[in-house]
């Protein structure tokens, strides 16, 4: 019998997939429990309608991604830090204040999570910051740390 996966069911597939099972496994475990149904005509057309809307949102999600990355590209985030002689900063510069300046600055919101460093800038001068925004779409954002 061939059935379209409504949940994922361990060792057959994920929801959405069709697969050929056997009929009394689709009759008495799948179906009961509402973990597939049934491969007719109808619901074969509901599930490519549906594969389609995801594409097109995965799509619509990748394109503001990119544009958003290159808004990003194009920002410079200044900090100012009481710094001794030779250039080291008695403070440091974290994702988290990174994530609060592109918030109140330029109205971009972002999560902490998505901004790369590998540890907190503590020294004076420009730095590149990677933000991750989808595993594709990393944009690189300038951040200049300046004497008070």
């Amino acid at each position: 019998m061939r059935v379209i996966l409504k949940r994922e069911v361990r060792g057959l597939g994920r929801p959405g997939e069709i697969r050929d099972v056997a009929d009394g496994y689709a009759q008495n475990f799948l179906l009961p429990r509402g973990l597939a149904v049934e491969a007719t005509a109808g619901e074969l057309k509901h599930v490519a309608r549906e594969r389609e809307a995801a594409r097109a949102k995965k799509d619509r999600a990748h394109e503001d991604a990119e544009e958003l990355a290159k808004r990003l590209e194009a920002i410079t985030l200044r900090f100012r830090l009481r710094a001794g002689e030779q250039g080291k900063t008695f403070g440091s510069v974290t994702t988290k204040e990174i994530v609060e300046v592109l918030k109140t600055e330029h109205g971009i919101e972002i999560d902490k999570t998505m901004v790369h460093l590998e540890e907190p800038l503590k020294s004076l001068g420009a730095h590149t910051v990677e933000i991750r925004l989808l595993t594709d779409v990393r944009a690189k954002v300038a951040v200049a740390i300046e004497p008070a």
